[in-house]
């Protein structure tokens, strides 16, 4: 039986111990609560160790990254501040190595590699990809490879190499290959109810108390978009 953290919405556990919690985030929940007051994966995480351990009070869980609302797949959550301290500074030094598939309009390039300069409106929450140095446009870097392609879409296995704000869907709509369902940056295919073509598919990093690399990975979900390939 898989484990779950039993709430709504229900979100997978692929792992736990007393310093983390591996998650596979579902599309549509918030990494952490905005205005909205829409789910979001830091609280009802928090509702599940609440639950499980019959933890009087509140409870405390630190978020060491996020994944857009509309962006599912791999996070890992810090159960105590040592662990959130220590898993934090792996991101900051970017030892913490995650890999998305993003599932994209047209016929891409078999790989590449992309370097932008991105800029973030914080007024409309949009970012603009540059290709050269403007500004406070920051640098980032990122390497795909075409894994699945048909005449319409393709399946990219992309690397970060630096973690901007929308990085991934701004550098691939910028080069002509917007992700299907992107209702921010993609001109087409990205109406109401179309799920978004990214996700977190493998992460890994250092076990904050343990000596050792924690390599995780998920499949994609049996759903649309995903469901155009097979596997």
């Amino acid at each position: 039986m898989k484990k779950s953290t039993r709430t709504n919405p229900d979100i997978p556990i692929i792992y736990e111990d007393n310093h983390l919690l591996v998650i596979d985030k579902p599309a549509g929940v918030l990494s952490q609560e905005d205005h909205t007051n829409h789910p979001d994966v830091l609280r009802l995480c928090k509702q599940y160790i609440k639950k499980k351990y019959k933890k009087e009070g509140d409870v405390w869980l630190g978020l060491v990254h996020r994944l857009d609302k509309p962006v599912s797949g791999l996070m890992v959550l810090a159960k105590t501040s040592k662990a959130a301290s220590r898993l934090s500074e792996e991101v900051r030094k970017n030892r913490m190595k995650k890999t998305y598939w993003a599932l994209v309009n047209g016929m891409a390039p078999m790989e590449g590699n992309l370097t932008h300069f991105l800029e973030k409106d914080k007024k409309t929450n949009l970012v603009k990809a540059y290709n050269s140095k403007r500004g406070k446009a920051k640098e980032a870097k990122l390497s795909f490879t075409t894994i699945k392609q048909s005449k319409d879409y393709s399946i990219l296995e992309v690397d970060l190499e630096t973690g901007r704000p929308h990085q991934i869907r701004v550098q691939l709509d910028k080069i002509g290959h917007p992700i299907f369902g992107d209702y921010k940056y993609a001109e087409s295919n990205s109406g109401p109810g179309k799920n978004m073509g990214l996700r977190s598919m493998k992460l890994s990093f250092k076990h904050p108390t343990l000596d050792k690399i924690m390599s995780f990975s998920v499949k994609p979900p049996k759903q649309q978009p995903w469901d155009i390939f097979d596997y």
